[in-house]
């Protein structure tokens, strides 16, 4: 990806790994705006940000089921936690069923964080850390625990029905659970990691199925829902403009 515009990305504690995936930074660094897609991953991001042109904001941003282009403003720095759905009743305390594809602007103040803490993300990361590990809660519900470790291990490939008879809990009940919680169904949110996971193989080249998709034409297709593009559009990744592909392929 151009020099200008940077990313990094750290993981959290062992103790978070249930909650968090990573926490990252990005900064676009030039003089003008940087043009970017962003596809659904099955993260709920914590973005700290601020530019020229913005104040320090702090924005949640829930999970996403199509790909949306924006338009990232000059010398803009962003710090984010990017969450697993579990996250949202233990750390949160909340539902974000209200912001499928949408956002929520929080308090400047959140979590006691500030725009001085942009100034060092390694001590932007210590304090994440440290903030929450405090907010875990002493019990979670293990169902669940055990359902979102099956659904990440196994790259959404397994049913609904194997995913609940394997955790005990009823398909209806998990359902339920999904929608009223994200704003969507595990199904779907099972297919945006098998989505997501075969980003990995077109990163390197492969545009061919790799996952349990029934042919090509399937695997097309569900690229292009929630890529907006096929397959060979995406790999080609014309101008770093779907940053997570340029991720993968630096991995």
């Amino acid at each position: 990806m151009e020099d200008n515009f940077r990313y990094k990305f750290l993981p959290p504690s062992p103790t978070l790994a249930d909650f968090v995936e990573n926490i990252g930074m990005f900064h676009n660094a030039s003089e003008n705006p940087k043009e970017v897609v962003v596809v659904p991953d099955g993260r709920i991001d914590l973005f700290f940000s601020q530019s020229p042109a913005e104040p320090f904001r702090v924005i949640l941003k829930g999970l996403e089921t199509y790909s949306e282009a924006r338009s990232i403003p000059p010398q803009t720095l962003t710090y984010t936690i990017s969450f697993k759905p579990l996250a949202m009743e233990y750390i949160f305390q909340g539902m974000i069923s209200d912001i499928l594809n949408s956002a929520r602007i929080l308090p400047a103040d959140f979590w006691g964080f500030s725009d001085s803490d942009l100034l060092d993300f390694d001590g932007f990361c210590t304090k994440a850390n440290r903030k929450l590990n405090a907010l875990i809660p002493d019990a979670v519900d293990e169902r669940k625990r055990k359902l979102f470790a099956l659904i990440y291990s196994t790259h959404g490939e397994m049913t609904v029905k194997q995913l609940s008879e394997t955790v005990k809990w009823s398909s209806r009940q998990i359902n339920r659970y999904f929608n009223q919680q994200f704003g969507l169904s595990l199904k779907v949110f099972c297919n945006i990691l098998r989505f997501r996971k075969s980003l990995e193989h077109i990163a390197v080249g492969k545009l061919s199925p790799e996952l349990n998709f029934t042919d090509q034409n399937h695997f097309i297709k569900q690229v292009k829902k929630f890529a907006g593009v096929a397959p060979k559009v995406l790999s080609k990744n014309s101008d770093d403009r779907f940053v997570l592909l340029s991720v993968l392929k630096q991995k």
